[in-house]
């Protein structure tokens, strides 16, 4: 849902000026001639009053000098409705219906943020002769043909662990350039030669050591007492230093470690280390709210309408209320989510963020231990429970998700235009005014 959404903040201000095109439709209907079916798309039509009004529509974001010739024009147009026509008649396979409360949902996202808001809107599209249904239709059909296309693309999609994890290394490398770290350092020294006898006493000294420090013990204290290492007499403090300043064994070593992390013991040719990062400052850190949550999905089907789904789970949040079953159980014997049912419908410890926007703004609005009423997603109907929140620090899981989203925002241009391509060259195309087939 995250790509999804992000296609459709993209398009805001192109479906603000594609509504010209519904506008243009109800006008020309009127007028027989303009009705004229221009080409068959499978068992549809294209008519050519649909024509003459996106090419009106685009006259009003190009300059004139800039526009193409009117056959080459007429031709670009004509293209892009087909493919259109052919995502919407792909969705209505797929069973792919925006509902009016969904649409509503989310008219109100798309101009939260954004101008013009819902109340200018209305007088926006007044002003143009555009009736507040027809806009809500352009609405409905641009997020069907953007759903349709992510749930076909991105089934298409393989990203592999490696690959986010190399991106990630560079997207960090990249952010850790201008860190600086203050590093505490002990040094236990241990010479090459050493046999194994004296090579296992100062293993299992660094091991007790990084157990006093993970109890807490003072780092300073230690080194003082312990190190052997050039800044013993200074607590094994080291300064402030970015990470080609610090001795390349240190600087191999830190990682994506955080602040206060211990790490060592390791070997070098001097003998074993450990270091900590007491502190640093210049890294742009990532806080986010976790929520523990559980939910129960009972799926619609031709033998279960909506209204039974929503009733099943009424019925179920009654039994919790009442002691006679607990959410678990229920989860356990009914939830359609096969992969949190066995686990009493438990989606773990999660940054909401990851879920669809319906599911997101619910569980948003909960208070710990209240279960929701039924509500509606793309992927049925769900009563919710938030278990807990908390803080957590996501700046390791920022990068790996920017790499992710990075990574699928490539392959997704490259696949969608595929999957358009192998949607055309099975349809059956006819222009009727040629009597040409394009199959």
């Amino acid at each position: 849902m995250q790509l999804f959404e992000k296609q459709m903040n993209k398009c805001i201000n192109a479906i603000l000026t594609i509504v010209f095109l519904a506008a243009s439709l109800s006008v020309s209907a009127s007028t027989k001639e303009l009705d004229r079916v221009i080409t068959v798309v499978n068992e549809s039509v294209i008519l050519s009053s649909e024509i003459d009004a996106l090419k009106r529509t685009v006259s009003l974001n190009v300059q004139a000098k800039s526009m193409p010739p009117d056959d080459i024009l007429q031709q670009q147009i004509l293209d892009q409705l087909i493919l259109e026509e052919l995502q919407l008649q792909e969705a209505t396979r797929l069973n792919i219906r925006i509902d009016d409360l969904r649409l509503d949902q989310a008219i109100e996202e798309m101009h939260r943020d954004n101008k013009p808001s819902i109340k200018h809107l209305h007088s926006e599209l007044k002003s143009n002769g555009i009736s507040w249904s027809q806009y809500r239709e352009r609405i409905r059909r641009e997020i069907t043909i953007s759903e349709v296309r992510n749930l076909q693309v991105r089934s298409r999609i393989n990203i592999l662990p490696q690959e986010i994890e190399s991106l990630a290394a560079q997207l960090n490398e990249k952010n850790h350039a201008e860190v600086e770290y203050r590093i505490s350092h002990i040094q236990l020294r241990l010479d090459e030669n050493a046999n194994k006898s004296e090579h296992d006493s100062v293993v299992t000294h660094a091991n007790e050591l990084v157990s006093y420090l993970n109890a807490k013990q003072d780092f300073t204290e230690l080194a003082l007492a312990n190190s052997k290492g050039p800044k013993a007499l200074d607590g094994g403090d080291w300064g402030w230093m970015r990470l080609e300043e610090m001795p390349t064994i240190f600087a191999d070593h830190i990682g994506n470690n955080s602040k206060g992390s211990i790490i060592g013991p390791f070997r070098s040719g001097v003998g074993y280390h450990i270091i900590k990062i007491t502190d640093l400052r210049g890294l742009k850190s990532v806080a986010a709210t976790e929520v523990n949550t559980r939910h129960i999905l009972i799926k619609p089907s031709i033998i279960l309408s909506d209204e039974g789904a929503k009733r099943q789970l009424t019925l179920m949040i009654q039994q919790i209320q009442e002691g006679k079953k607990t959410f678990e159980e229920l989860a356990q014997q009914y939830s359609m989510d096969s992969l949190s049912a066995v686990n009493g419908g438990s989606l773990g410890w999660q940054s909401s963020a990851i879920y669809a926007t319906e599911f997101r703004n619910k569980i948003d609005s909960l208070q710990e231990a209240q279960i929701s009423e039924p509500f509606k997603t793309i992927h049925g109907w769900h009563i919710a429970e938030v278990i807990g929140r908390r803080q957590a620090d996501y700046s390791d899981a920022e990068i790996k998700n920017r790499a992710y989203r990075m990574l699928l925002d490539r392959k997704f241009n490259e696949e969608a235009q595929t999957w358009l391509k192998e949607l055309r060259a099975g349809a059956y195309v006819k222009h009727v005014e040629d009597n040409n087939d394009y199959n």
